[in-house]
């Protein structure tokens, strides 16, 4: 599915910056913060364009945020949009690679009476297996 499809199904306005950030998206196979995703895009687009861009991307769950910790911030293509269920996040502690374990079903604990689940998070922390394989230890 391209940028254009992904825009015109959500009955969002067409801009470069969001097709840029949806198909900068599409290409990687790993969640890219907001940085990474900029350097990928041809066009410089100033910051408020990028934050209301990252914002109505987010709210129509075309993209969704994963937060590491209070210091890094990545994003992938949204459950909505790839129909994924709840998933776990893998964080590699040597490269800083965040991806996700679509393949990976979060297990919503039982709640006391009267709570009502709506969504979960789950950061799974350690090596990856590219980083494994070039013999990191811990």
């Amino acid at each position: 599915m391209s940028a254009f499809d992904i825009l015109s199904r959500h009955k969002l306005k067409r801009t470069a910056c969001r097709e840029g950030i949806i198909n900068t998206l599409i290409d990687a196979s790993i969640a890219l913060s907001e940085d990474e995703i900029k350097s990928k895009l041809a066009a410089h687009f100033d910051r408020t364009t990028l934050y209301r861009s990252f914002k109505t991307l987010e709210e129509k769950r075309i993209i969704h945020k994963v937060v590491v910790d209070n210091l890094m911030i990545k994003y992938a293509l949204g459950d909505a949009l790839s129909k994924k269920a709840e998933h776990p996040h893998f964080y590699c502690k040597r490269c800083e690679m965040v991806q996700c374990l679509d393949s990976t079903d979060i297990e919503v604990p039982r709640l006391p009476h009267g709570y009502a689940f709506s969504e979960a998070e789950l950061i799974i922390k350690g090596v990856c297996v590219n980083c494994k394989s070039t013999h990191y230890n811990e």
